[in-house]
């Protein structure tokens, strides 16, 4: 403490200060949050004002809280301090941000870059004049004149940039919105909470609140991960808890949703099997086609049963889903697994192949989908060009008359979900090389060499070894191979046109969701058919993990 006598005279004052502050945020916040409940906020949604009210209501208690906690000198009263300034000050920068329009700004930027790209470049000679320096075997004075004309060079060329690219006019629109009682605000909440921060976040603060060497590295720990964690908790367990929130109303996306219950789920899983009393019998003849409609029917006999569904699509889609990951995890796993084999040998040009089979999967969609989409062409796609040609060599070698088939890979039904298959089982195929290849390395090669003394061949090695050895990765691959086939989207979206294909041949469960939540703007049905989705998923999942862990107890 005797080595910052300034801090021992102000760190009294910033203890005292702070036991205030958090005394007045606790009285701000839980008025704030008590205005919201009573309806001060009348044009806000119903959901928006309970959020604001339970976020508003935690910050408060939490707060009072730390002032007790700092009054008596506690560390825990710092470290609450800290997190509730933090997440403050993180929010004032987005609202500086946002009314300063600077997400605008950068659009307007990208606009005029490339007028400064040339300027940019003597802004990279000034660089390389201010290291020749490093090579120089002149004296040291030609080295610090070379080195400060460069940084001369370099300051020329970034200014002459930023006047290409019109910078001045942008900083004068900032301010001026800033200048605005949104923009007054926000940068007054950056400042305060800044402050509150410094204070906080001072080593003689935190020696005055007995704190530790261990809770400084926690707090540090959690200053590394908060970015993370903040982009966690606003992109993704923020959405997906509003979005439960919506499948239990009728949102659209324009007006203000109304809570229905279990409305949408009930339309979902409103389901009806009859009895057919001949295959041909007409839906209507069993069921109320007012309110189901036929999704398929099963042929027995003379008889058969009927399947109807008050939303068929969504069990269109969702058999759709099932059969493209029954088929696509195999294709993607199985080959995968014997060319990780084949790349695991000891062959020349084995890392060549490696890069090469991987590049798929490094692809983009867009262009992948773009390409097979002209590949499966019926009339000048390759894929039928070869078929035609190995047609023709067969009839001509054995006088066969085989017909041509000219398959229409995405206009017929019967094809079109299987040629999106193909594609996804290629592209995920690379992905899974590399990952049992990883496994296959680490495997102990003394297992080998001792079942080779043991007079093992290959295929028993495989069989032994290889497969045993490999269960884990065997397991990771498949479940992840699982969870993206029934998320398939963006293959379908862009081969097949209509995404839906002939006679809704290829609409899958996400296709289907993005159709009715931003095609027809049933927002709250589509939340209710994407928990539904994760409710399929996760039993799948949990079924993989339950046979892991079952497989592992028998080996053991």
């Amino acid at each position: 403490m005797s080595e910052h006598p300034k801090a021992d005279i102000l760190t009294p004052l910033i203890l005292r200060i702070a036991v205030a502050w958090r005394g007045l945020f606790a009285v701000l916040a839980a008025a704030v949050a008590i205005t919201a409940w009573v309806g001060g906020l009348p044009e806000a949604p119903t959901w928006q004002k309970v959020l604001l009210s339970l976020f508003l209501s935690i910050a408060a208690l939490l707060s009072a809280f730390s002032a007790q906690q700092l009054a008596v000198r506690n560390h825990r009263g710092r470290i609450i301090s800290l997190a509730l300034d933090y997440l403050a000050f993180v929010a004032s920068t987005v609202m500086v941000l946002n009314v300063g329009e600077v997400f605008i700004g950068i659009d307007a930027l990208g606009e005029t870059f490339g007028r400064g790209l040339p300027y940019l470049g003597i802004v990279i000679v000034g660089y390389f004049l201010s290291s020749l320096d490093e090579y120089s075997n002149r004296k040291r004075t030609s080295e610090q004149s070379l080195k400060q004309v460069g940084r001369w060079v370099m300051i020329f060329g970034f200014i002459l940039f930023l006047w290409q690219v019109d910078t001045v006019s942008g900083v004068l629109y900032f301010l001026g919105k800033l200048a605005q009682p949104a923009g007054l605000v926000s940068v007054a909440g950056m400042v305060i909470f800044g402050a509150a921060l410094w204070g906080m976040g001072r080593q003689p603060t935190a020696v005055a609140l007995r704190a530790k060497t261990s809770h400084e590295q926690i707090l540090n720990g959690w200053l590394f991960l908060s970015p993370n964690l903040l982009g966690f908790l606003i992109f993704f367990a923020g959405p997906l808890l509003l979005s439960f929130y919506f499948s239990f109303t009728d949102s659209d996306a324009f007006n203000t949703p109304n809570w229905i219950g279990f409305a949408n789920y009930a339309k979902i899983l409103n389901i009806r099997f009859a009895t057919l009393t001949s295959p041909t019998q007409l839906a209507r003849d069993v069921v109320d086609i007012k309110i189901y409609d036929e999704v398929g029917r099963l042929v027995i006999g003379n008889w058969g049963i009927l399947f109807a569904a008050a939303d068929k699509f969504f069990w269109l889609a969702l058999r759709n889903t099932l059969t493209f990951a029954l088929f696509a995890v195999p294709l993607s796993v199985l080959p995968a697994l014997v060319l990780s084999n084949v790349l695991n040998s000891k062959l020349t040009g084995m890392k060549f192949f490696r890069a090469v089979y991987f590049m798929p999967s490094i692809a983009a969609v867009v262009g992948i989908s773009l390409v097979w989409q002209w590949l499966y062409n019926a009339t000048i796609g390759y894929i039928n060009y070869f078929i035609t040609l190995g047609i023709e060599f067969w009839n001509n070698l054995f006088n066969l008359a085989v017909v041509d088939p000219k398959i229409q890979w995405v206009s017929d039904e019967k094809t079109a979900l299987f040629a999106v298959i193909l594609i996804a089982a290629w592209q995920t195929m690379g992905f899974n090389t590399v990952l049992f290849l990883a496994g296959l390395q680490n495997i102990p090669g003394e297992l080998y060499e001792a079942a080779t003394v043991d007079g093992a061949g290959a295929w028993d090695k495989f069989w032994g070894i290889t497969l045993p050895m490999l269960a884990p990765t065997t397991f990771y691959v498949v479940t992840t191979t699982t969870i993206q086939a029934m998320q398939v989207f963006e293959q379908v979206f862009i081969l097949m046109n209509p995404p839906e294909g002939p006679n809704n041949s290829t609409i899958t469960m996400v296709l289907y969701l993005y159709r009715s939540g931003f095609q027809n703007f049933k927002q709250g049905y589509a939340s209710a058919i994407a928990w539904v989705l994760f409710i399929v998923i996760f039993g799948l999942t949990l079924i993989q993990f339950q046979r892991q862990r079952q497989s592992s107890i028998y080996e053991s």
